[in-house]
């Protein structure tokens, strides 16, 4: 008697991604290529919540993996195969490649020398991408790759409908995956590191070890979201391996809350929707709106806005 409403809460955040999706599909035709960037994105963010809100790695240099993954299926696209679920693979693969040969010299450090640290090895690939004009096209950008068709059926539309539903089923898997991953009990030792450190090494967890893995399953996941971008988009510029898209990931994350994935998701959504419509209002003074949004955020505490609705939507009860 007990299974059923266990196996319904499991559900429930598939029915509302799916319905969301669905909603945005058919209610917002117009806006489906707007909306397949918000879903990559919102797959980038949830990876750097395993790094930030499971691990309790606090990181500025994650776009490195998000771009090293754009630009490896961008460079497979053009000189092996465009096919776009390899270049998921290669995406995903390069990511991960990235985080495990990084994290091996970064884990060493915590706090506030990792965090500069990871700023580091970003510029570090930033640099080496203009440099190797050859493979990446250099501050030029690399375009004009051929992306095929999807299960060799569909094709790629000006209108975003096929990308739209692409980008979407990749974010419910990876999804699904990060959610066993974080319930699993490798998920529970990550999180007791975040917790206590100390406590963890004297059970005699290996947290270096431990935190290498989480750290290479976010990269992989980051390279996913890379290699989505630039098969959406066909084209792969340096800012994917930028400072800005590190540092608005991580407001993305503060914005919807960390350690719990919905909070990537919902905050991701809501920064690009305010993105999207302050720049169509005002091109030139959208980052004041931007600004406004984050100062009110970090002002008022999550809990105030969540008593604040409630009394709203909840009537008070009659004496």
């Amino acid at each position: 008697m007990m299974s059923r409403p266990s196996i319904a809460v499991r559900g429930t955040p598939y029915i509302v991604l799916v319905a969301a999706g669905a909603a945005v599909y058919f209610l917002l035709p117009d806006q489906l290529g707007l909306a397949a960037r918000i879903v990559t994105m919102a797959i980038l963010v949830m990876s750097l919540d395993l790094v930030v809100g499971i691990g309790g790695l606090a990181t500025l240099g994650h776009a490195a993996f998000f771009g090293i993954g754009a630009y490896a299926t961008g460079i497979t696209a053009a000189h092996l195969t465009g096919n776009p679920l390899l270049g998921l693979a290669v995406g995903a693969a390069s990511g991960a490649a990235l985080a495990a040969l990084s994290g091996l010299f970064l884990l060493r450090y915590h706090g506030l020398t990792f965090l500069m640290l990871t700023i580091a090895i970003a510029e570090i690939v930033l640099n080496l991408a203009k440099k190797l004009r050859t493979w990446t096209g250099g501050d030029d950008g690399l375009s004009g790759f051929p992306v095929g068709k999807l299960l060799g059926v569909f094709s790629f539309d000006l209108y975003g409908k096929v990308a739209f539903i692409y980008c979407s089923v990749v974010l419910l898997l990876s999804f699904w995956i990060m959610r066993r991953l974080i319930g699993s009990p490798f998920g529970l030792a990550c999180l007791g590191i975040h917790q206590n450190r100390m406590r963890m090494s004297a059970m005699g967890d290996g947290i270096r070890p431990t935190l290498l893995k989480l750290y290479v399953w976010a990269g992989a996941f980051a390279g996913i979201a890379g290699a989505l971008s630039a098969q959406v988009n066909q084209i792969v510029g340096l800012d994917s391996l930028g400072f800005t898209l590190s540092a608005e990931s991580l407001v993305m994350l503060v914005l919807g809350g960390t350690g719990t994935l919905y909070g990537a998701i919902a905050g991701t959504a809501i920064f690009m929707s305010v993105h999207h419509a302050a720049a169509a209002i005002n091109p030139y003074h959208w980052l004041f709106i931007i600004g406004g949004m984050l100062v009110v955020l970090v002002l008022v505490p999550r809990e105030r806005w969540a008593a604040a609705l409630r009394a709203q939507l909840m009537p008070k009860e009659k004496s």
